[in-house]
């Protein structure tokens, strides 16, 4: 369907009669032409290379008949072409951009099928994805929770041109899982941070030198530096009243949560039965 500010008047017999007058004319001079110079040049090869370049320039003037008979027509269509494109961009604004940050995350190799990634308040593990959007499994509630919640999340592409994406499966195999223990200031801390200690060790010693030769290789292959693999606490001060002490483990990728929850209960559980034996000798 043509659009209404098409002028139909390109069909009007005077611009057809303009036309088809300067077709004739050109055709007439043509052929008046090529006559003089049969005429006037006896040599073949310059009379054919004259022939040519009036062909030519017939051919040019013909063309410039036709625009400026037809500009203000040319002109209405062109408008009119120029505003279909500009709605339809307008119309497709959100697919557009769903296929530039499907273009650029496949650009990116930001993460694959199987990833666990965070984009603004979305996170879980990547199950599907294609042109225009991206399905992940919900991973939560919050951030530092790593169990998934069975609710799934469809992301449209276009979040991906604007908003950075955080992968938590980089190392794909094994990880560096870190988590945070908050304790009061007058609390006993320290033997807290040796406990955490003692039972991460305890729980990755299977597979340390496994995790530290993987670790050599992904740094080999993408030039960085080896990091460290062997558990460890750091102390945090976030506040006058609190310590956090932070535990840093590697661990496979699936098992995050099942490694962060054996060292958490080890110790609760230890010291939930200390204060019972001071109770008790009380």
């Amino acid at each position: 369907m043509w659009p209404s500010s098409f002028d139909f008047s390109v069909f009007s017999t005077s611009l057809l009669t303009s036309s088809l007058i300067l077709l004739i004319a050109l055709l007439v001079l043509r052929a008046l032409v090529a006559r003089l110079l049969r005429q006037k040049i006896s040599s073949i090869e310059l009379r054919r290379r004259w022939l040519v370049q009036s062909n030519n320039a017939f051919v040019l003037l013909l063309l410039l008949g036709l625009v400026f008979i037809w500009g203000e027509e040319l002109r209405t269509l062109a408008l009119s072409v120029v505003a279909i494109a500009v709605a339809f961009v307008v119309a497709t604004k959100e697919l557009i951009l769903c296929v530039m940050g499907s273009i650029l995350k496949t650009g990116a190799r930001s993460f694959k099928v199987g990833d666990r990634i965070q984009i603004k308040d979305f996170r879980g593990d990547v199950i599907d994805q294609n042109l225009l959007a991206t399905t992940i499994l919900e991973v939560g509630p919050g951030k530092l929770t790593h169990q998934r919640t069975g609710r799934m999340t469809v992301i449209p592409n276009s979040l991906f041109v604007a908003e950075p994406v955080i992968n938590e499966s980089f190392t794909s195999d094994y990880i560096l899982h870190v988590f945070t223990v908050p304790y009061p200031r007058e609390a006993d801390w320290p033997q807290a941070q040796k406990a955490l200690l003692q039972s991460a060790m305890r729980h990755t010693a299977p597979y340390l030198d496994e995790v530290r030769n993987y670790m050599q290789r992904i740094s080999l292959s993408r030039g960085l530096d080896v990091p460290s693999v062997e558990p460890r606490v750091t102390i945090q001060v976030p506040d006058a009243e609190q310590i956090h002490l932070v535990v840093r483990i590697p661990t496979k990728t699936q098992q995050r949560n099942q490694i962060e929850q054996a060292i958490l209960s080890d110790v609760l559980i230890g010291e939930q039965a200390l204060q019972d034996d001071t109770t008790a000798n009380n």
